[in-house]
């Protein structure tokens, strides 16, 4: 599971049990215990847009209007 420095998590406990659960269901496909924690992570941050503090420059939900 990704840290920060202060060894504190990145995500919600709600994140962390949805990845639990995305990787297990890799496991039982046959997936590698790395690789499944990878695309677990992976999907989490998909779907969720990161972590819980997503700090940044606010681009995500602005739309910018480019004149031609």
């Amino acid at each position: 599971m990704p840290e920060r420095k202060d060894g504190t998590s990145k995500y919600t406990a709600k994140q962390e049990r949805k990845a639990d659960h995305i990787a297990e269901g890799y496991r039982d496909k046959g997936v590698s215990k790395k690789e499944a924690e990878s695309r677990a992570w992976a999907t989490v941050n998909k779907q969720d847009g990161g972590g819980k503090n997503p700090g940044g420059s606010g681009r995500k939900g602005a739309k910018s209007h480019k004149e031609e």
